[in-house]
């Protein structure tokens, strides 16, 4: 008779639950879509990386695999935090509910219950709706991601298994978490607080002076940090030194801006009794300033989080961006290697002729003289062993490459070749002397200017000087050259057999591949990857800031009813109405994204210049396509709050 007594109970508290949800649906609407989206690109990764056709079409399957596993853990915590969040979130809204259900006679225990079952079946509603739509678009996710990459690999439609045990067994343990989170949440409240839940928002941060003060000192010395140009000598000690303190004022910096120096600002401009008492101004501006004191640790989560996914993905971009120039930078020729004997020469040779689709179009031999020097004045870069080429050879090579730079030297003269990776400029070496230790004697050379574009794959020390042919002549009777055999083809890009057979022959010649195409492929490979995850997961994190000031907004709406009926009755049109709500709601939206975006522009703005300095390629259209991104969808959000705020209120 029990049991039959509890499985009843239990069918009641299944329905009510069931009903709840169905009462409930315009308020987990979006918390829902958010969910799924996240199962959705959860199971993306992992499908990704299970994937075996596309893991044996690329150079980089191992990095793939790992990254993939990175960003998934990454993602899972991002996840279980915003939706602990966002259970929590809900459970408070519904206190004055759960105080009802109390004074009808449930327990906290049936209470619990019903919570749980709810939290429970909405949970598993969003993993079988997210692992339907994961199971679709995986292949459009893994086609987009093959584009990016460049690979021609054709990926059949499938439904990967342990792609979907995986997702299952991670997400019920979150939801499972969840859902006992809100059942301990019941036992926590007490019958009082549960009817005056309305009036309790976050707990509100009283704002001085001195906190505004030491805000905008926090902000404006994180700027300045962040900003001033880079040393002479930049490694990791200083990288530690300056930006840690760095990103640490910002963070403390932007929570005290919102906690006290916006509210400064909103108190002073009520102080202005022609702006305040116009309007609906009263309303708005008592509002926004309850919203930003109460929000404001939430404010703050979201500007760092805007900025930091922003930075990450205007970088990420860039480096996708710019890899081919930083291919050739790092590999000029289609192939390169350093000649021995007369066979190994021919061997590498034949294969490369073998390639009939990719012609070779240059084909020369680079006489390279390793010696031994030093420079009039200190130079912050190794530069031993230095190595010489002649000026004809330097000529033969830019034309081959098709580049319009030559030098034209006599005597004595020398030209110093940019080492890459560097940010020297002409008026660093112009008129300065080297000087080559020989074995009888010392040799001293003058500068006489600087050339961009180095003609052999990169090998550190980076350090090549061109003499006058005459010189060169001189010195190679002493110091025996080393001969590099350089071949330009045609679709460099293309190559792909054949690098991977000349990459058999040739092995450590440089540190830098050989040949380009593995440069290439490699580096937009691995520019795509993290374009790729770094992409999806800003959505996600996108989606779920968005989520959250979404259903704060939505609380507030039904707590500002009766001031807005108030509004109403004393005349105010519900045009004017909608007006004020569209203004606070782009405030409450605006106020996070802009403080967001105005952080990015200064990490950009580093990120900038530390690549331009590395790659020397501008990041700018990369950068404005990151923002324009975030922006469009931030502002989807902001129409849906606004109207859904604007049929609550303005009924």
């Amino acid at each position: 008779m029990y049991c039959r007594h509890l499985g009843v109970e239990q069918m009641t508290l299944f329905s009510l639950a069931k009903k709840n949800i169905k009462g409930n649906i315009s308020n987990y609407l979006v918390y829902f879509v958010s969910l799924v989206f996240s199962m959705v690109i959860y199971y993306t990764f992992v499908s990704l990386q299970y994937s075996k056709e596309i893991q044996e079409s690329i150079e980089l399957s191992d990095t793939m695999s790992f990254m993939f596993l990175v960003s998934s853990f990454m993602l899972i915590l991002f996840v279980a935090i915003f939706i602990f969040y966002s259970n929590s979130f809900f459970t408070r809204k519904r206190k004055k509910e759960i105080g009802l259900y109390s004074m009808l006679g449930l327990r906290k225990k049936t209470i619990a219950k019903m919570l749980f079952y709810e939290n429970l079946i909405m949970g598993l509603i969003a993993l079988f709706i997210g692992l339907i739509f994961g199971t679709l678009l995986s292949k459009l996710f893994a086609m987009i991601l093959i584009m990016l990459m460049g690979s021609t690999v054709e990926v059949d439609f499938g439904i990967s298994v342990l792609a979907i045990i995986q997702t299952v067994i991670v997400f019920l343990i979150i939801i499972l978490m969840t859902s006992i989170q809100g059942y301990r949440l019941i036992y926590r409240y007490k019958l009082i607080e549960l009817f005056q839940a309305e009036k309790q928002g976050e707990k509100e941060i009283k704002a001085s002076f001195l906190s505004a003060i030491t805000g905008v000192v926090l902000l404006a010395v994180s700027y300045w940090l962040i900003l001033r140009p880079f040393p002479d000598e930049l490694d990791g000690a200083y990288l530690l030194k300056n930006y840690g303190p760095a990103l640490i004022a910002l963070v403390i910096g932007t929570l005290l801006f919102f906690q006290s120096v916006i509210v400064y600002l909103l108190k002073f401009s009520k102080k202005n009794k022609p702006f305040y008492y116009r309007g609906t101004k009263l309303i708005e501006v008592s509002q926004i300033l309850f919203r930003v004191r109460g929000n404001a640790r939430t404010f703050t989560v979201i500007a760092l989080l805007s900025a930091a996914t922003i930075s990450f993905f205007g970088a990420t971009y860039s480096g996708y961006y710019s890899n081919e120039k930083n291919a050739e930078e790092m590999v000029p020729f289609s192939y390169s290697h350093l000649s021995k004997e007369e066979d190994f020469d021919h061997q590498v040779k034949k294969v490369i002729e073998a390639d009939k689709s990719h012609p070779i179009i240059a084909q020369l031999d680079i006489p390279v003289i390793e010696d031994n020097g030093k420079l009039s004045f200190s130079l912050d870069y190794e530069i031993n062993p230095i190595k010489l080429i002649s000026e004809s050879t330097f000529n033969e090579a830019s034309k081959g490459l098709n580049r319009n730079e030559t030098v034209s030297l006599s005597g004595n003269q020398v030209a110093v070749i940019k080492p890459r990776l560097t940010e020297y400029t002409e008026a660093d070496f112009k008129g300065e002397k080297l000087i080559l230790k020989l074995p009888q004697e010392n040799r001293k050379l003058t500068i006489k200017t600087m050339l961009e574009g180095s003609v052999l794959p990169f090998d550190y020390p980076d350090f090549f000087v061109v003499v006058s042919d005459e010189t060169f002549d001189e010195l190679a009777k002493k110091n025996a050259p080393l001969v590099y055999k350089v071949y330009e083809v045609e679709d460099e890009a293309m190559a792909k057999e054949t690098s991977k057979e000349v990459n058999k022959l040739i092995e450590g010649d440089f540190q830098s591949h050989s040949s380009f195409y593995m440069e290439y492929k490699e580096g937009k490979e691995g520019n795509a990857l993290t374009l790729f995850i770094f992409g999806f997961l800003g959505l996600v994190f996108l989606a779920a800031t968005g989520s959250i000031i979404y259903f704060k907004q939505l609380t507030e709406a039904n707590e500002a009813k009766k001031n807005y009926e108030i509004l109403r009755k004393i005349g105010v049109s519900k045009k004017d109405i909608r007006k004020s709500i569209k203004k606070q709601t782009l405030f409450v939206f605006g106020l996070p994204l802009i403080v967001g975006l105005i952080h990015s522009s200064a990490l950009l703005s580093f990120i900038s210049n530390f690549i331009s300095s590395l790659i020397g390629a501008s990041i700018i259209i990369p950068i404005l396509t990151a923002i324009l991104a975030f922006v469009v969808i931030y502002t989807g959000y902001y129409v849906l709050t606004a109207n859904t705020y604007d049929k609550i209120v303005n009924k």
